[in-house]
């Protein structure tokens, strides 16, 4: 597999099968990876779009619409959809494609798929590599779509140049989402479902409950994703700040750099296995956590 890539790692958009290839390799750390990304080579920076929220804001039918509307300047569109990954048989849906199904033979969108494996932040532990792996490709975009798991939505802000935290009108107590650290990480608010009772009210409470970031206060859009309503206004708020996040590189790569160094002290670790060693240890009356979780330090 090694051989596939040569040096340095050339992978082209508009080449799906080798950019699925490339992915596959990086993603399940197959021979070959770790030189396939220490030569990647970056002509222009390619933004990534962070789309975060709680479940049920209807990211996915926003991330639809969005395409469609980058599409017509001639852009090629990368997508990472990531589904949590079940804690007791290690499964996943992958059910985003679905909403997505479009855009699924359009020759300028690659769409792909992944679980979290585990991953609490919302984000496969492999998802900076793989989105660097795009961004290598040539895509004009690449858009993150996160599970929506809550408080630990934040680590998105971490990779992404640009995060856009989705809310729906009946989402509950203003205060809540402050507490869930959503706030805090957003470049730009979007209502979505704002057809619902309440959307105006909530839109309002927002405005005056938000900080701001950078010394502005981020914007908040109103939309249908399910209609395409609203969507023009976010598109144009992408392309516009697409080139604006260069004082971000730095707290960007030093996200990227912690998370990645944490990824490599843990990857000994293979939850299956230390499933079945946790069953076994149990077996013993003096059975002590801390105990155990030294033997894997």
């Amino acid at each position: 597999m090694a051989t596939i890539f040569n040096q340095p790692a050339i992978i082209n958009c508009s080449n799906f099968k080798q950019v699925a290839r490339a992915l596959t390799v990086v993603e399940n750390d197959l021979a070959g990876a770790n030189e396939l990304l220490k030569n990647l080579s970056f002509a222009e920076h390619t933004p990534i779009i962070g789309i975060t929220g709680p479940p049920g804001a209807g990211k996915s039918t926003l991330v639809n619409s969005l395409i469609d509307l980058l599409l017509k300047d001639g852009s090629k569109i990368a997508v990472l959809a990531i589904d949590p990954t079940s804690p007791f048989n290690f499964g996943s849906l992958l059910g985003d494609r679905i909403r997505m199904a479009s855009h699924f033979n359009h020759p300028d969108v690659f769409i792909r798929s992944l679980a979290t494996r585990g991953s609490l932040g919302g984000l496969s532990a492999k998802t900076i590599e793989m989105a660097d792996v795009l961004r290598a490709a040539g895509f004009d975009y690449v858009l993150i779509e996160t599970v929506g798991v809550g408080q630990s939505e934040v680590e998105i802000a971490g990779l992404a140049d640009i995060t856009l935290v989705v809310l729906v009108p009946e989402g509950g107590d203003e205060i809540q989402h402050i507490k869930a650290g959503l706030m805090e990480i957003a470049d730009a608010f979007i209502i979505n479902k704002a057809d619902r009772a309440g959307a105006d009210v909530f839109e309002n409470n927002l405005k005056k409950i938000i900080g701001q970031k950078n010394g502005e206060q981020p914007p908040v859009f109103k939309t249908i994703a399910s209609e395409a309503s609203g969507i023009a206004e976010v598109a144009a708020f992408i392309r516009s700040s697409a080139n604006l996040q260069n004082n971000r590189r730095e707290l960007l790569m030093t996200e990227k750099a912690y998370k990645l160094i944490q990824q490599k002290l843990t990857q000994h670790v293979d939850k299956k296995k230390l499933w079945q060693d946790v069953a076994k240890a149990l077996s013993d009356k003096k059975f002590n956590l801390y105990s155990f979780v030294d033997t894997y330090v």
